[in-house]
């Protein structure tokens, strides 16, 4: 793999290219949001159904009104407080944007990455780049360069920005009805987010906006993943064992693991297993066993995010 440098990228992307860059959270697969074509070829590249919304990556807030009909101050605040950051807003698009990066609704998601490579190619393009994780719909998001070209090998440029520091995608709020509604948790957890808007949040109930990673399915190693409690993923590993199974255990702090099985041991913080948690199923996946055992991690306050991710990949249909 030779990376390419933000200028090469912004060339690239510029003749309606597609490279993939990194950001605070995972890598993206980029292409400029004003350009059909190229965003078409990010659904091929990645086949990414078309209903399944893009988030535009802007350079700051001020952008924003580029994609958005309108700025609510509930958004003027949450953007003050966490942009540049792992946030994204979905609000009521504007007519001129594609429905393509929409998936055919009338709201639009955007965000104001914190990577500074992200914001540099942003800004060399001028424009709001597209920018769903960088790899085959519904896999283990990338967090590495090395994970990108696993994915797609030398068929997409990659703009080197080293591991991911936050390791997994943003935390989604819909701004766009009468009420903000969490529909994804991320690393900001929804507690952070009440505090500045001084309320709580509503779920996603029906008739939200649909957003990226909200199919039961995602972020899936080709490996059946299943979510056992700590003190069983053992005794459970032996079991399975004694019926012929490869087994592997993704864990935090101590457990005591089997003889000839594969594990990743991670330590209990929360944004340490954020940060490693994709690396290491990809690393179990490479591993071809039978079962990843992983740690069931706590479903709410900061912890909510790794646990969606976690869930997801344990869904069965892919």
């Amino acid at each position: 793999m030779r990376p390419v440098p933000v200028g090469v990228a912004a060339e690239i992307l510029a003749r309606g290219g597609v490279v993939a860059f990194p950001t605070e959270t995972v890598y993206g697969l980029g292409a400029i949001a004003a350009d059909d074509a190229a965003v078409r070829r990010v659904f091929a590249i990645k086949g990414r159904p078309a209903s399944h919304p893009l988030i535009v990556h802007v350079a700051d807030a001020d952008a924003v009104a580029r994609f958005a009909a309108a700025v609510p101050e509930a958004a003027r605040r949450l953007a003050d407080r966490f942009w540049p950051g792992p946030l994204t807003l979905v609000l009521r698009r504007r007519a001129d944007v594609s429905m393509l990066i929409t998936g055919g609704q009338d709201t639009v998601a955007v965000r104001v990455p914190s990577h500074p490579v992200a914001l540099s190619l942003i800004k060399a393009c001028g424009d709001g780049l597209v920018g769903p994780s960088a790899n085959r719909f519904g896999c283990v998001s990338p967090t590495t360069p090395d994970h990108v070209f696993h994915e797609f090998g030398d068929g997409v440029p990659v703009v080197d920005g080293g591991p991911c520091r936050v390791g997994i995608e943003s935390t989604i709020i819909d701004l766009s009805g009468a009420r903000a509604r969490l529909l994804r948790p991320g690393i900001i957890d929804a507690r952070a987010i009440e505090e500045i808007l001084g309320e709580e949040l509503a779920g996603p109930a029906g008739g939200a906006p649909r957003v990226p990673g909200s199919l039961a399915s995602h972020y899936a190693p080709h490996t059946p993943v299943r979510l056992w409690p700590a003190a069983e993923l053992a005794l459970e590993a032996q079991r399975r064992m004694a019926r012929g199974e490869k087994v592997a255990i993704l864990a935090t702090g101590r457990v005591v693991v089997p003889p000839g099985c594969l594990c990743y041991l991670l330590p209990r913080e929360r944004d340490t297993v954020a940060q490693q948690l994709y690396g290491a199923l990809r690393l179990l996946d490479e591993g071809h066993c039978d079962v990843i055992l992983a740690e069931a991690l706590p479903d709410a306050g900061e912890w909510a995010g790794i646990h969606d991710r976690l869930r997801r990949a344990c869904a069965e249909a892919r």
